[in-house]
């Protein structure tokens, strides 16, 4: 029996020193589909016509640690219209940790930098999240 894969065993290369995280987002393709009418269509409807490839910013999401300053150090290289731009990988992996699927983003660099709240009345973690735009994914299922 083929069961389906459970998404809490992962693994993300990102360029940076720690690779652990509690959560990543943004693993998805859009495409746009514009519509248009030619004025001498005799039809009185719209076509629909597959358009341009978005990616939504991938999201990274993981507790802040004493020392570890890599996703501000990152964020810092942005110079104008210049960035360190990496590819980053995510693999959901099996109870072997090996990769089952794996999603490739190209040319990424950090977008926006969010700190979870600071609150007197929750002792939880204190959380950080990076939010990366890219030029591509692909995904490869093993």
């Amino acid at each position: 029996m083929t069961y389906p894969l459970p998404r809490n065993h992962f693994r993300v290369e990102w360029g940076g020193v720690r690779i652990g995280f509690c959560e990543v987002s943004g693993l998805g393709i859009e495409l746009d589909a514009p519509t248009f009418r030619d004025g001498a269509s005799h039809e009185n409807s719209s076509l629909t016509m597959p358009g341009i490839i978005r990616y939504p910013h991938l999201v990274l999401k993981r507790s802040v640690v004493k020392g570890d300053n890599d996703f501000y150090n990152w964020f810092k290289t942005v110079n104008l219209n210049t960035v360190e731009r990496r590819d980053i990988t995510v693999a959901l992996l099996d109870a072997q940790h090996q990769p089952v699927v794996t999603w490739k983003f190209k040319n990424a660099f950090p977008v926006k930098l969010e700190y979870s709240p600071l609150e007197a009345h929750c002792s939880g973690p204190l959380f950080e999240m990076l939010e990366i735009a890219h030029e591509g994914l692909s995904v490869e299922n093993s």
